[in-house]
């Protein structure tokens, strides 16, 4: 992985560390599946006006935006609406990085390195610290949910890869398009019509405005951008090279959340931070250096 790449792994990381705090406002505002469902819609309408057809087949289309836009913000938007901590779910839910490396070493066949391996486990032992931690502030219920929402992402990690869209961004915008119908059919069975809809009255009110600051940045920041750099990262390179990157978002969210939230993380949990992060260093390749041949070409 080039030292670009690496760094855009890292924005990433930090807008959706990012979103955990905006989803914690957003919910906030309005009922969770309601709001799961807007912020993809958002995003549908004008790309199926104006984005071309991302020319990747159907079926890892349907997968990308089932996992990754559907199944995941089902359940990690319940689990933070029933009493999931922001900075534990920006954690939980990046248990998405090892469920990809392991789908992706058995239904792809992708090669784990040894070092790879040993960094992928140091993180995880910061990982298990960190979910040990704090356990202790969460129900089962809200952490098994999430864990849920993490699977799904898994799945929709190896969709897109397997799409190898030519353009990430236009299969990102047009991955937006599978979730509004089932989120917000979901959304008027269980939370009832009224709820959304008074949801979006109330927004157009001053005291409504963070919650639509939070839906632009959930739909704009968190899945066109990020995503989009995040789909482009996994066309470039195996699923088990770029999902442990995604371990560094828990510590941008739990550092967020305490900041903005006062949820103070201890002493065990800024360690781990700390281990996370040295371990997906670890554990992602080094780019192949360049070599130079110093073999003299004869004139012709």
């Amino acid at each position: 992985m080039t030292i670009r790449h690496r760094l855009l792994a890292g924005f990433v990381a930090i807008l959706w560390g990012g979103n955990f705090i905006a989803i914690h406002v957003g919910l906030e505002h309005f009922p969770p599946l309601f709001l799961a469902g807007i912020r993809f819609l958002v995003l549908a309408v004008p790309t199926v006006l104006l984005v071309p057809w991302p020319r990747v087949p159907l079926r890892w289309l349907l997968g990308y935006g089932v996992g990754f836009g559907t199944v995941q913000f089902i359940f990690l938007f319940i689990a933070m609406d029933i009493g999931m901590p922001t900075g534990l779910a920006s954690l939980v839910l990046q248990s998405s990085a090892p469920f990809t490396v392991l789908l992706g070493a058995l239904l792809l066949r992708e090669r784990i390195s040894p070092r790879q391996g040993i960094g992928i486990s140091i993180a995880l032992l910061g990982f298990v610290a960190i979910a040990v931690s704090r356990a202790q502030v969460a129900a089962v219920l809200p952490v098994l949910l999430t864990l849920l929402g993490a699977l799904g992402w898994a799945f929709g990690n190896l969709a897109s890869r397997l799409a190898a869209a030519p353009n990430p961004m236009h299969l990102t915008l047009w991955a937006s398009v599978v979730p509004p119908i089932p989120l917000l059919a979901m959304s008027l069975i269980w939370e009832g019509p009224a709820a959304g809809w008074e949801a979006v009255r109330a927004a157009v009110t001053p005291a409504g405005l963070p919650g639509v600051v939070a839906l632009g940045y959930i739909a704009v920041l968190g899945t066109l951008i990020g995503s989009g750099l995040w789909v482009g990262l996994m066309r470039r390179y195996p699923a088990g090279v770029v999902a442990p990157y995604s371990m560094l978002v828990p510590v941008v969210g739990i550092g967020l959340a305490a900041t903005l939230l006062g949820e103070r993380p201890s002493v065990v949990e800024l360690v781990s931070a700390a281990v996370i992060v040295g371990g997906v260093l670890l554990g992602t390749p080094r780019p192949a250096p360049i070599v130079v041949s110093t073999k003299s070409i004869a004139p012709a």
